[in-house]
């Protein structure tokens, strides 16, 4: 499978996990990738890996500034790279909140990136004035959607709403020439969710074919956002090696 430089992928929180694995893979594959994250510190870090540098283009961002006005942030972009062929919304975030711990502040920041972003996003992207004919909406859930954990209940519910959410947005859309789509892993070799395993008691045996790699999601991606997949779309796809 390739791409050719014209086409040209959005992909949100680039500097680490996920998001950085799939922006990484779209540019080996020849596709133009505006990446946007929010840590410029970790911006040379994640160029370093770039295998055609001239495809990608970095945006520092904190997504969750003035989230409303994300629909005209995607309309600046476009006039300024042109249309886009697909956005991949991988931002996020990733706590445990037991119930005694949960307070209005974290439901807010935690429902903001990894709910309302996506959203936002997606009513800018869904504009044809920014995007091809035939393009695609992608965004990372989680399988803690599905199968939860105690202690993150925020967390699950915020990756429940974005699957509802962009399922409904894909019955909308579809029709317009947008395919929208979700992957929804377990756990991956992340920096998240190494943090994550330090709290709660996490089982690498359950995994018959190993603990997941970034990677193996960015292959995933690439295809859903790809003319290979060009009949594809309101699906949420568990990537979890059967361990659920």
């Amino acid at each position: 499978m390739r791409f050719s430089s014209d086409n040209i992928y959005i992909v949100t929180g680039v500097f680490s996990g996920i998001g950085e694995s799939i922006a990484l893979y779209l540019n080996a594959l020849g596709a133009t990738v505006i990446g946007i994250g929010r840590d410029v510190s970790k911006q040379d870090n994640f160029l370093n890996k770039v295998q055609y540098p001239e495809n990608m283009k970095i945006e520092i961002r904190d997504l969750t500034v003035n989230i409303e006005q994300l629909p005209l942030y995607i309309k600046e972009l476009s006039q300024k790279y042109g249309k886009f062929n697909g956005l991949i919304s991988c931002a996020g975030i990733s706590k445990i909140h037991p119930l005694k711990l949960i307070d209005i502040d974290e439901y807010r920041e935690m429902f903001s990136i990894n709910f309302l972003v996506p959203l936002f996003l997606a009513k800018g992207f869904a504009d044809k004035r920014v995007r091809a004919e035939n393009s695609s909406i992608l965004a990372i859930s989680s399988a803690a959607a599905i199968e939860n954990a105690k202690g993150m209940a925020l967390y699950s519910a915020s990756k429940a709403a974005l699957a509802s959410a962009y399922i409904s947005l894909g019955r909308e859309l579809t029709p317009k020439g947008v395919r929208v789509n979700l992957l929804s892993p377990t756990d991956i070799d992340t920096p998240m969710a190494t943090k994550l395993n330090e709290f709660r008691n996490f089982e690498p045996s359950q995994y018959p074919l190993g603990i997941g790699k970034p990677i193996d999601v960015a292959k995933f991606a690439a295809f859903l956002v790809s003319d290979d997949a060009k009949w594809i779309s309101c699906q949420n796809y568990v990537v979890d090696c059967g361990s659920l």
